[in-house]
This record gives structure tokens, sequence and C-alpha cells, in this order.
């Protein structure tokens, strides 16, 4: 079974990652080849969202938590990215409210649910789907479990109250771990 994803272009300028998302469909495999064949820099986690320009909301979020040292230095860790748009799915008022000072704790807790410990490829997801018999469950940094399924040529990801997100670009690589980009934000249960 392919996966369809596309990798993040580092852009030459800043030697950053960059993603492209293709309208409708699905977008082709790209990988850059051998660890050797990598840039010496490779940017942190942070680094990778900061560069998109479709991930504001959660640099802002990862800012607000005080989360940003440990994304860029700790690893290696996957993170299910959500770009504006999921958050902008959000009911009103909700990132505003998480971004207060006085939710930290919920804006940490909200944020540790989109990560988990190692460096977890799409590869790596499907192998343990299809190993699994359809379904994985994935401890997150925040104490919560998300389950992860493929949905034809798609990884689908539910968390813990049934809403049901997919990876909309997979395996974008960083120095400390690997990002998917989401089309939803998780919620703890």
């Amino acid at each position: 079974m392919r996966i369809t994803f596309k990798s993040a272009a580092l852009a030459a300028t800043a030697a950053m990652g960059t993603f492209a998302f293709a309208a409708g469909g699905p977008v082709a495999a790209h990988h850059h080849g051998s660890a050797a064949a990598q840039p010496a820099t490779q940017p942190t986690i942070v680094g990778v969202a900061q560069s998109t320009g479709v991930h504001n909301t959660l640099v802002a979020a990862v800012t607000a938590a005080g989360l940003a040292d440990t994304l860029s230095t700790q690893g290696p860790i996957t993170v299910f990215a959500p770009t504006d748009d999921a958050f902008g799915k959000l009911p009103d008022g909700t990132v505003d409210t998480l971004l207060k000072p006085e939710n930290k704790g919920t804006l940490t807790a909200v944020l540790t649910y989109h990560a988990v410990a190692g460096a977890v490829t799409a590869g790596d997801l499907v192998k343990m789907i299809d190993d699994a018999g359809g379904a994985v469950t994935l401890d997150t940094l925040g104490g919560q479990k998300l389950t992860v399924s493929k949905f034809g040529d798609t990884l689908a990801i539910t968390d813990a109250v049934g809403r049901t997100t997919v990876v909309a670009a997979a395996d974008v690589q960083a120095s400390n771990g690997v990002v998917h980009v989401t089309d939803g934000v998780f919620l703890p249960g």
C-alpha cells in the first residue's frame, strides 16, 4: 500500500522546511535520499512549523505554552501538526481562550496530545497498522491515546472522543524528529 504524502523541501535561502499542499487528490511521495544526502543543518520541529506559512497558530500556541525550547531541542519526537485551517475549524473563541496565560495548563495538554516519542514515519505507522490488523493506538506525550488507521491511501487519526483527522502531508523531517501535517486538532478527552 502506498501512503500519499509530500516531504518538506528545504528552502535554498532560509534552509528551512516548507510544505506544498496539493489541491484535491493525493500527493505523490517524494524522498530526499539517504541521511548522507541530507543538508548539514535541518530545521527543528519548531523551525519547520515556523517556515510553512500554514502553522502560525500552532507556533503561537507552542510559544504561549512554553514548549518552543522542548520542541527545538529534545527528540526524537513525532508531531502531528494541525494547520491554521484546522485550528479555524474549532468553535469560535477556542484558540483565543487557550492562548490566555491562565489556560497554559490546558494548552499544554492539547499540544502534548499531538506528540509521541520517537521518530515515527508514515511507513512505520502503516506497518504497525497492518501488524495490528487495522488500527494502532499511540501513547502521546500528554498521556492520552490516539488511534491511527488507514482510510484508503490516507492515514486517519482518531482522538479520545472520536474525532477523526487525516494526515495531509507526512514525513517532514526535522533535526529532532518527524512532522505529519493534519487537517484537524486533537482535543483530550
